[in-house]
């Protein structure tokens, strides 16, 4: 099998963050969205992956590479005329995907987990199509599926008004080269996209074998803020203790619950880290309170600081007493004290290169 990931489009939901950086690039639990993709097509025993990007980009084929990290090979497929929508992406890459059957993961997308089991069943079940479903409290934000007393998939709709189940289709699929013919058949939706939901739904409408697996608890869409943070939350969760490359931790620093701590980082003073929390490499962090929940990026330096529930990202400068908790905080941001600030703990959401004082 190959793997197609997409990660195209504008995150204008994440802007300013977006302004500055490709969303699929944004560190989650410190590590890119992107590369949480990328390493789970991995695990699942595939070595040919096409990422799909927008046209003209250089950075996020710059930040990734050819895929040796990972001993893979990764091919960029620019997404010619724009986000045309999400089955344009297969459409695109129609030539490098040939006869092959594939995994189509969405790049801003969290699996938690394992996807073996998910293309394991793909290929035991010798479908067409296979689908990951999951309840979710608001089934109208995504493609639902209409499923009768059969337990059949009968058709896909996108972001319905009146969604006829309360499962959502994530965002990770498995399709054999039946799909470009279903694609074939697409018109734009008033959107004007070619939507992946009416491709589910052309599949089954020329005979096609669609099958889905129903999972818990281990996907998160990452289109919002609120996402984002919720997405950090259970990969930190997830993640196991390891404080071996820290470079210093003095005596007077308390550390609780599960810690990673990056190469190089040091813990200084009277410093509480309250687990789980992600420090990156080389970031110092002094006299400050680090609370649950919460990721600190690459040569970033807090003193004085009290954070929890938060995304801060590399090389950001936070000399703050003031408590900053359910905030996204851009690179090399610089955040220092003002003499009055109310009310206590700000929400922050801070694109690149800004300096602000609280």
């Amino acid at each position: 099998m190959k793997a197609l990931i997409a990660a195209g489009g504008r995150g204008t939901r994440l802007r300013p963050i977006t302004y500055s950086m490709n969303k699929h690039l944004i560190p989650v639990a410190n590590i890119p969205l992107i590369v949480w993709a990328i390493q789970k097509v991995v695990e699942a025993g595939i070595t040919d992956i096409a990422i799909n990007i927008n046209e003209g980009d250089t950075e996020l084929p710059k930040a990734i590479g050819d895929g040796s990290t990972w001993n893979v090979k990764i091919t960029y497929i620019e997404q010619v005329g724009g986000a045309l929508g999400v089955a344009h992406v297969i459409k695109n890459a129609k030539n490098w995907l040939g006869k092959d059957s594939f995994v189509f993961y969405l790049g801003d997308n969290i699996v938690l987990g394992s996807i073996n089991p998910f293309v394991a069943a793909f290929q035991e079940q010798h479908a067409n199509a296979f689908l990951a479903l999951t309840v979710v409290p608001d089934p109208e934000r995504f493609g639902v599926p209409q499923i009768n007393s059969a337990g059949e998939i009968e058709r896909v709709i996108e972001k319905p008004s009146n969604p006829p189940s309360q499962f959502a289709v994530t965002g990770i699929y498995c399709f054999d080269q039946t799909v470009h013919d279903a694609i074939d058949t697409l018109h734009a939706s008033n959107r004007g996209e070619l939507e992946i939901s009416d491709t589910i739904t052309a599949v089954i409408a020329q005979g096609g074998k669609v099958k889905y697996q129903i999972v818990e608890g281990w996907w998160k869409d990452t289109g919002k803020p609120y996402d984002l943070l919720e997405g950090n939350r259970l990969l930190l969760e997830s993640m196991s203790d390891d404080r071996a490359q820290a470079k210093m931790i003095e005596d007077g620093v308390d550390i609780q619950g599960k810690v990673q701590l990056g190469n190089g980082a040091q813990l200084l003073g009277k410093t509480i880290i309250r687990g789980p929390v992600s420090i990156g490499k080389n970031a110092i962090i002094a006299d400050s309170y680090i609370g649950p929940y919460t990721s600190i990026g690459h040569g970033t330096e807090i003193d004085g600081g009290e954070i929890e529930n938060s995304i801060i990202m590399d090389d950001t400068d936070i000399q703050c007493s003031t408590r900053i908790v359910d905030s996204i905080i851009g690179h090399n941001v610089t955040i220092q004290n003002a003499h009055m600030t109310k009310p206590s703990g700000h929400k922050l959401m801070i694109g690149e290169n800004s300096s602000i004082e609280l």
